[in-house]
């Protein structure tokens, strides 16, 4: 069997995270859209959004991650899921912020590219033990383009936003019980 590393456990992590926030975001369209049926679980008429499916999972995977040490396939497991969970969480950060705010909160869109980009550099980023000196400068280079990329994900966000933002919360409050 392969050595198990870092880097692929953060790869499935990154897996398990991208796909179940790609799933989320679809999912809650299609729902609030009337495209599919609702699906949301209601506990005595209380919304239990996924956010705390995600808080009990990441409690479950850690747990579990701390107490029985897992290794191999074990652990290739706990990460994936891991990452569905930070996934379940963070997809409604915004809502962490503002209880009761809007679903469509952009705040959670940043937590989850920056969840991302954190997963993707432990996933692909060369151990800081063997940085060399191209390295450093590979590294103030990425840095440079990150920072321009978060500007351009922030202007083009906010001309989305004003695009379909109305449409969205629109779509929201329809779906509301």
């Amino acid at each position: 069997m392969p050595r198990l590393t870092t880097h692929k456990l953060a790869r499935l992590a990154l897996l398990g995270f991208l796909l179940t926030f790609l799933l989320a975001r679809t999912f809650v369209l299609l729902i609030m859209a009337h495209e599919v049926p609702n699906m949301y679980f209601f506990l005595h008429g209380t919304h239990v959004h996924h956010l705390n499916y995600g808080i009990f999972l990441l409690a479950a995977v850690c747990g579990y991650s701390v107490f029985a040490r897992p290794v191999g396939r074990p652990a290739e497991v706990a990460a994936l899921v891991y990452g569905i969970s930070m996934a379940l969480t963070f997809d409604e950060f915004g809502m962490w912020l503002h209880l009761g705010g809007s679903y469509w909160q952009r705040t959670s869109v940043h937590a989850v590219i920056i969840i991302a980009a954190v997963f993707g550099l432990f996933a692909f980023a060369r151990s800081i033990k063997r940085f060399e000196s191209h390295h450093r400068w590979a590294f103030a280079i990425l840095l440079v383009a990150l920072v321009g990329f978060g500007w351009v994900v922030g202007l083009a966000g906010t001309r989305l936003g004003a695009m379909v933002g109305p449409k969205l919360d629109e779509l929201e409050a329809a779906s509301s019980p």
